[in-house]
């Protein structure tokens, strides 16, 4: 799988496939290179289980095949570090639910006491 994302125009075509199915055809277009390379480039998607195809009447029509980038995401998961901001902003949901809680328990004080 690592293969078939390392090319430039395959990622591209994964990216255009985020917005749903793309025929061939539309796919091909959208590169200035050949038709049979945009073919190879796709066979290599569907060989590696990224996409998926269907043939549509005269028409072969591409989709991304969502499982195999959960498996690389859960794969990938233990490299990404959280980020800088990650830190902080659960730093900040600390400090919102804490005030929440400190402000309910005065208002109930003061409910208690009047």
């Amino acid at each position: 799988m690592a293969a078939a994302i390392a090319d430039p125009v395959r990622r591209q075509i994964l990216v255009m496939l985020r917005g749903g199915r793309l025929s061939a055809g539309q796919i091909a277009g959208r590169f200035p290179i050949s038709r049979p390379a945009v073919s190879r480039h796709l066979r290599v998607l569907r060989q590696s289980g990224l996409v998926r195809d269907e043939l549509v009447g005269r028409q072969r029509l591409y989709e991304l095949d969502a499982g195999r980038f959960t498996e690389l995401a859960a794969w990938l998961a233990p490299f990404l570090q959280p980020s800088d901001w990650e830190h902080r902003l659960d730093a900040l949901e600390t400090e919102v639910y804490r005030t929440r809680r400190e402000r309910r328990a005065a208002d109930q004080t003061k409910e208690n006491t009047a």
